[in-house]
């Protein structure tokens, strides 16, 4: 894609929430600070992307600058007081220490930052909606989820309105009444010194890849970020309240490839500069038809595969696979690439379960091959010649090695891998499988 065309597309593709075109909405020619996309989601959300509840949110320099920075400290021995201050329209933060003491950390503008904020509530302080991530792809507002664990004021973003653009981010965001509320039982504590700092109930967590995003990183270790942006070390569980150890080598700062949990949902930072470098729609779509035009064949049956478009790919639907008789499939434990077929069952009673290849005899899960379609989730611009274990994501060779070797936040204190497009869990023995097509015979 040439370098004109970019900003029109990505300009396109971001929508604003009403009351944000004012502060938000990009000029001529915006300033790019990064982009952060949810894992789980093959390029959009499965019932579509609407205004602030998507699959990736874009943030650009705002108009005017809406960034706080902490300023006047009150310490408060009764609640009233408490609410008198709160109401004076600032942004603060208030640590509950005990019934009849509460310190207030006001919050003045700072002209020389843009603050984003991101969690579950649909409220106007926040920009980006992300709601619970579920293993398959499906949507969270659609999922049998019966109580999130998001936060509705997960975390903030704060980026720096002045080259480099530096990105941070903090535990909590300010709610309706520009309050951030940390209660009795909410981990908190006075630093040496004296400012106080806390931890949400469930915690941010952030990884910075080690190499940065590229085709030659490896993960790096999960911390838990602070309220006040300080580093520490993961609590025994994730919603204990004795923190972990301060890490002063480490800091808040985003860096490109940078992933973020908020316990329900893992998002992806990429910088503007990241996603320059990174593939795109177009690169995905050629690549796409190239591999078609090697015409692929069903070994078996000898018919002609070819991926469907990049718009079926982000959206498949349940037994649509079965009825396109171009739909390449694939046994996993060996990677040979047939067509759709109803033979070789390895049990009468499990219709669904493991087949015998027909090439190799190999027994192993057998699953419609579906391409990756979100460019911010690869590592480099190579084939799509690899294909995640067991739901059969396609992507190149690199991508998937990396992903693999991930370990994602799942729950309250497991860790594993999953595949970025649809959040399945990976195989444990092997996660990734190189595919091998049968060329055309003629």
């Amino acid at each position: 894609m040439q370098s004109d065309e970019r900003p029109l597309i990505e300009l396109n593709s971001l929508m604003f929430s009403p009351g944000q075109e004012e502060t938000c909405a990009p000029t001529k020619e915006p300033v790019k600070y990064g982009e952060l996309v949810v894992l789980g989601y093959n390029g959009s959300l499965p019932s579509g992307d609407r205004g602030r509840r998507r699959s990736r949110f874009a943030l650009y320099k705002r108009v005017k600058a809406n960034g706080v920075k902490p300023s006047t400290v009150h310490i408060l021995n009764n609640p009233q007081d408490s609410k008198a201050v709160n109401c004076k329209g600032q942004h603060s933060i208030s640590y509950t220490l005990s019934r009849n003491q509460t310190v207030v950390v006001e919050y003045s503008h700072d002209k020389d930052t843009d603050m984003f904020q991101i969690g579950r509530s649909t409220e106007s302080p926040i920009d980006f909606v992300v709601t619970d991530t579920v293993s398959g792809g499906v949507d969270g507002e659609d999922s049998p989820i019966t109580q999130s664990t998001i936060s509705r004021f997960a975390c903030r973003v704060v980026c720096e309105r002045n080259p480099p653009y530096t990105a941070r981010i903090y535990a909590a965001g300010f709610d309706s009444s520009k309050n951030i509320f940390l209660g009795e039982k909410a981990a908190k504590w006075k630093n040496p010194d004296g400012q106080m700092d806390g931890l949400t109930t469930n915690g941010v967590l952030v990884m910075h890849p080690r190499g940065g995003f590229t085709e030659e990183s490896k993960p790096g270790v999960w911390r838990e970020i602070s309220v006040c942006g300080d580093v520490y070390t993961l609590r025994e569980t994730r919603s204990a309240q004795t923190r972990g150890k301060l890490v002063d080598s480490e800091s808040n700062v985003l860096l490109d490839g940078s992933l973020v949990d908020l316990c329900g949902a893992t998002l992806l930072w990429r910088t503007a500069e990241g996603l320059f470098h990174a593939p795109t729609q177009k690169h995905l779509e050629a690549l796409r038809q190239e591999l078609n035009a090697t015409r692929p064949q069903c070994p078996v049956g000898l018919n002609t595969l070819a991926f469907p478009s990049m718009h079926r790919s982000s959206r498949p639907l349940p037994n649509l696979a079965q009825q396109q008789d171009k739909q390449p499939w694939v046994y996993l434990a060996c990677g040979h690439v047939h067509g759709y077929h109803e033979w070789g069952h390895s049990s009468e009673r499990e219709p669904n379960g493991k087949r015998e290849c027909p090439m190799c005899r190999t027994v192993g899960p057998y699953v419609p091959l579906w391409l990756g379609c979100e460019p911010a989730f690869y590592v480099d611009s190579g084939a799509p010649t690899h294909a995640f274990i067991p739901c059969g994501h396609v992507c190149s060779e690199k991508s998937t090695r990396y992903w693999s070797e991930i370990p994602l936040p799942h729950g309250t204190h497991a860790f594993h891998a999953a595949c970025p497009f649809c959040a399945t869990q990976l195989s444990v023995t092997q996660g990734c499988a190189k595919l091998i097509f049968q060329g055309p015979v003629d």
